[in-house]
C-alpha cells in the first residue's frame, strides 16, 4: 500500500512539474476584449501564435510572456509561477503614422523638436529613426565592434541613444529603427571580400558612387543582425531594414550565380535570420521594398519577391512615391497627377499578392518635390491624397519620407 501511495505521489509531482513547464493564456483586443487570432506570443525564447479564440500554449517554463499582433502594439506580463497562467494579454490597436528622421536629423535638436511638435499636434504618432544610415553611418556609441572597425562611428549625432529612446517613448511615440542593409559603402570598403563586384572584378559603385555588400555573403549578415539586436534591446518597437536587396544593375557579379532563385534565397534568408535573432525581444520586423514589386511577378531583378518577403516579416513597407513610378501603372501613365490612385491601387494589388491582409502593409509616402516628371512640390493636396489612398486600401498606417527631414502639418489632420 505504501508503495502504491508513494508511486501516486510521484506521478502527481511529475504531472505538476510538467504543467509548470507550460505557459498558457489568451490575447485579447484591449478595446473590445475580443480574441486576437494569429497574435505572436513569445516566452523563454520560444514562439507560437494564438488560435481563433486568442488562446496560446507554450511548452516552456517562463516568468514572463510577451505578445504582439498585426495591427496592434506589443505587451508583456508576468506569469504566475505555480499555475503557469498569464493574465489576459490586452493588445492596443495601433496604426503607426510616422515621420522619418535621418542619422543627422535625430541628432539635430531643432529638427527633432519640430517633429515632436507635429506628433503632439497632428495625427502623427510614430518616428522612423536611422540606426544605420544610407552611407553606413551609425550615429550613436554602438557596442557592436564592427561599427567602429569599419569606420561607421566617425560621427556621433546622438550621445546616448538609450536615453533618447526612453524619452521619446515617454512622449507616446511608436519608434521604428531603420537599418540600411546592403548598401553600405563603409563596410564594403573595409571588407572588399563581402562586396559586390563589377564584371571585370573591380568594386561596384552605384550612381551615388556607393559600394554595396553582396547579400549572398552570409558572413556580412552578422553586423546587421548585431545592430538590429542592439536597437531592440535599446527599446525600439520595430526594426525596419531598408535596401534589403541586391543593387539594380546588370553589370555586377555576386558570390552566387546571379539568378532569381539565388537572389530571393539570399534576401529571404537574411530576413528569416533577423526574425530568429530578434525573437527574444518581441519587436516587429519590417522590410522596405520597391513599389513595383507589387506589380512585377518576379523578384524585380533585386531579390525582392513580394510574397516571399511578406512571409518572412511582420510588415512590408512598399515605397510608393509617385515620382518613383517612372513607367506609371495601368491607367495612370503620369503618377504625380494621381497620387491617391498610385498608392491605393498598388496597395490593393500588394494585398492580393500577400495573403489578403492589408494590415501587413505600411507604405512610404512622398513628402518631397517631384524629381521625375514636372518637379511639382508635394504639399498639402498631394500628401493628403496619398494618405487617403493608403487608408482607403486599409493599410497599417503610413510613413512620410523627406530626406531633409523638413516637415510641416500640411495635409495632416489636427488632433
Amino acid at each position: 500500500m505504501r508503495a502504491m501511495i508513494a508511486r501516486f505521489f510521484w506521478l502527481c509531482l511529475l504531472a505538476w512539474q510538467l504543467a509548470a513547464q507550460a505557459v498558457e493564456g489568451r490575447v485579447l483586443d484591449a478595446a473590445s476584449r475580443q480574441p486576437v487570432a494569429g497574435a505572436i506570443v513569445t516566452a523563454a525564447g520560444r514562439a507560437t501564435t494564438t488560435d481563433a479564440e486568442g488562446r496560446y500554449n507554450l511548452a516552456v517554463a517562463a516568468s514572463q510572456v510577451h505578445a504582439r499582433g498585426i495591427g496592434f502594439g506589443r505587451v508583456s506580463a508576468n506569469v504566475e509561477a505555480r499555475m503557469a497562467q498569464a493574465p489576459d494579454l490586452l493588445l492596443p490597436a495601433l496604426r503607426p503614422k510616422a515621420l522619418y528622421l535621418s542619422a543627422y536629423g535625430i541628432g539635430d535638436k531643432g529638427l527633432r523638436e519640430a517633429a515632436l511638435r507635429l506628433l503632439a499636434e497632428t495625427e502623427l504618432n510614430a518616428l522612423v529613426i536611422d540606426m544605420k544610415g544610407d552611407s553606413g553611418l551609425v550615429p550613436y556609441p554602438s557596442k557592436v565592434a564592427q561599427a567602429t572597425l569599419c569606420g561607421a562611428r566617425s560621427v556621433t549625432t546622438v550621445h546616448d541613444m538609450a536615453a533618447l529612446v526612453g524619452s521619446l517613448k515617454q512622449s507616446g511615440a511608436y519608434l521604428i529603427a531603420r537599418i540600411v542593409a546592403f548598401k553600405d559603402n563603409l563596410l564594403a570598403e573595409a571588407h572588399p571580400e563581402w562586396s559586390v563586384r563589377r564584371e571585370d572584378g573591380a568594386l561596384f559603385r552605384d550612381n551615388e558612387h556607393m559600394a554595396w555588400i553582396d547579400p549572398s555573403q552570409r558572413e556580412a549578415w552578422t553586423y546587421l543582425l548585431d545592430l538590429a539586436e542592439e536597437a531592440a534591446a535599446i527599446g525600439f518597437d520595430e526594426i525596419q531594414f531598408d535596401y534589403v536587396r541586391f543593387p539594380d544593375s546588370r553589370e555586377v557579379r555576386f558570390a552566387q550565380p546571379n539568378n532569381a532563385a539565388n537572389r530571393v534565397a539570399a534576401i529571404t534568408g537574411f530576413l528569416l535570420a533577423a526574425r530568429a535573432r530578434l525573437l527574444p525581444y518581441n519587436v516587429f520586423l519590417a522590410a522596405d521594398v520597391f513599389g513595383y514589386t507589387a506589380w512585377n511577378s518576379d523578384d524585380t531583378q533585386i531579390g525582392q519577391d513580394l510574397p516571399a518577403v511578406a512571409a518572412a516579416v511582420d510588415y512590408v513597407s512598399p515605397m510608393l512615391y509617385p515620382s518613383g513610378f517612372q513607367f506609371g501603372i495601368p491607367d495612370y501613365p503620369n503618377p504625380v497627377e494621381h497620387p491617391a490612385q498610385i498608392v491605393q491601387r498598388t496597395l490593393l494589388r500588394a494585398t492580393a499578392r500577400t495573403g489578403g491582409n492589408p494590415l501587413r502593409l505600411r507604405p512610404w509616402l512622398q513628402a518631397f518635390r517631384d524629381y521625375a516628371f514636372d518637379r511639382r512640390p508635394f504639399d498639402a493636396d498631394e500628401i493628403r491624397a496619398q494618405i487617403d489612398g493608403a487608408e482607403s486600401a486599409g493599410s497599417n498606417g503610413w510613413m512620410l519620407w523627406n530626406p531633409r527631414n523638413d516637415y510641416s502639418a500640411v495635409g495632416m489632420r489636427a488632433r
